[in-house]
């Protein structure tokens, strides 16, 4: 495995995402690298069972929580990106990107990380149902209720 294409090739994925967690870019950098040591640690272990960037996410998400656990903090799982629909297109506007996390912020598990794989780390749904252990039906299904909650909670805070 090339460390250095790997960097390269998935270092913005996982840093959004790990942002999307923390919401918090100095944290976000230093988990994001050590994201990246911890998987030229570990590369034996990847399987293939799931994308290499699916692989790292789950490196980082873990990441995150060892920094949660050391520092015992609590803390809910909190540019181009793919515009699905109207609503994914408001996170391109940095005013509306801030009122959309508050509200994801907001939302149960697991739709709240379902939501960030797909939006900001953009995730195929089959590779986050695997991050589950659930189907790729289920991924869909779940992103498409954090979908309508936020659309709910957006015209709502908007009234």
């Amino acid at each position: 495995m090339d460390f250095e294409e790997l960097y390269n090739s998935h270092v913005e994925d996982v840093y959004r995402y790990v942002l999307s967690l923390c919401g918090d870019s100095h944290i976000a950098e230093d988990i994001t690298s050590e994201t990246f040591l911890k998987a030229i640690k570990s590369c034996e272990g990847f399987r293939g069972q799931c994308s290499v960037k699916a692989w790292l996410l789950i490196i980082a998400k873990n990441t995150y929580y060892d920094y949660l656990r050391k520092h015992k903090k609590f803390a809910a799982l909190s540019d181009d990106i793919p515009c699905e629909n109207e609503m994914e297109r408001e996170f391109l506007d940095k005013d509306e990107a801030f009122r959309i996390d508050k509200l994801l912020r907001k939302l149960a598990e697991p739709y709240q990380e379902v939501f960030s794989l797909r939006v900001y780390a953009e995730l195929p749904f089959a590779d986050i149902g695997r991050m589950f252990a659930k189907s790729e039906s289920w991924a869909r299904v779940t992103y498409h209720r954090a979908r309508l909650k936020l659309k709910e909670d957006v015209f709502h805070e908007g009234m």
